[in-house]
């Protein structure tokens, strides 16, 4: 797809022009090799940010300029259970024209599309830049109070009935938070070294925003920690108290084996085909229930003074 700005709103136009953005999604590698090039820049400057594993970094060639970050998304597994991860998107500087290359539809480049951010300008770059990396850092944060919303409901959910269906959504918000804490790390390795201005000279506003940017970005990382160790806590609490649960069902359970072994017991003796007492006796039968009784009432008292039952 390709955008051009006219009266601050996206158009898309059917050919490359100047002051154009080239919005790349999955692209192929013919794609790739065609962009790289009609703008003569590497080829990797496309395909890395096609990786899904790629870091948050900087790099400059002498036709162009590639920043990738990484943006928060999530998916649906089943109605009601999110998933969520980060992807990389590329944004690559050349000259009259701004490409961004990513793996899927991620929701920061929807929202630009769709004219959800305001203030930024094709013509300008770093303008550009500086909106999607606060839009993407506040996407992180939303994100977040979703997950924390989650991990309560989950938590009312685990009161009520302990399965490992709670305990897997659980597992998946914690790999999540892992996922958003080291690409919020990376994403501000990446901007301090772009606040420098070695590669991007900014002004003195720009400079000001990319601050609050990363004053933002920095409240997320703490948020990502703060939720990770409540959910790695309380996942521990409840894995202690499914391990005691047990314990106290195979400690029921072992005391009521115990309990029936008595007239188990009782019962196979006089089972034997040998002479044995009270084997003649027209009370045999009342004797030997009473016995078997008498001994499993006392044996259940002890255990209950034990606690055991």
């Amino acid at each position: 797809m390709v955008y051009k700005e006219k009266d601050g709103i996206l158009e898309e136009i059917d050919s490359y022009e100047k002051n154009t953005w080239i919005c790349l999604t999955n692209p192929s590698e013919e794609e790739c090799r065609d962009i790289a090039t009609k703008f003569n820049i590497p080829i990797d400057f496309l395909l890395d940010p096609l990786d899904a594993n790629e870091r948050s970094r900087i790099e400059e060639e002498d036709e162009g300029i590639l920043i990738i970050f990484r943006v928060p998304e999530y998916k649906e597994e089943d109605p009601g259970e999110k998933i969520f991860y980060t992807l990389p998107v590329g944004i690559i500087f050349v000259k009259d024209a701004i490409i961004t290359v990513s793996n899927a539809r991620v929701e920061v480049l929807q929202e630009l599309i769709r004219g959800k951010i305001k203030g930024f300008s094709i013509e300008n770059k770093i303008s550009f830049l500086l909106s999607l990396f606060l839009r993407s850092t506040l996407l992180y944060l939303r994100y977040l109070k979703e997950i924390n919303t989650i991990t309560e409901h989950e938590e009312d959910r685990l009161q009520e009935t302990m399965k490992n269906e709670e305990l897997m959504n659980l597992l998946n918000l914690q790999k999540g938070l892992v996922y958003f804490s080291t690409s919020l790390k990376a994403n501000e390795l990446m901007m301090e070294k772009l606040r420098r201005g070695r590669i991007l000279k900014l002004t003195e506003d720009e400079e000001d925003i990319l601050d609050d940017i990363l004053i933002e970005n920095r409240q997320a990382i703490e948020m990502t920690n703060i939720y990770s160790n409540i959910l790695r806590d309380m996942m521990d609490a409840f894995s202690s108290i499914i391990s005691n649960n047990l314990n106290i069902v195979m400690k029921f359970l072992t005391s009521i084996t115990l309990i029936l072994t008595i007239p188990t017991l009782i019962a196979s003796i006089y089972g034997m085909n040998v002479p044995l007492p009270l084997a003649h006796s027209p009370h045999a039968f009342i004797i030997v229930i009473g016995i078997s009784a008498v001994f499993s009432t006392f044996l259940t008292f002890v255990f209950k003074r034990k606690g055991l039952l």
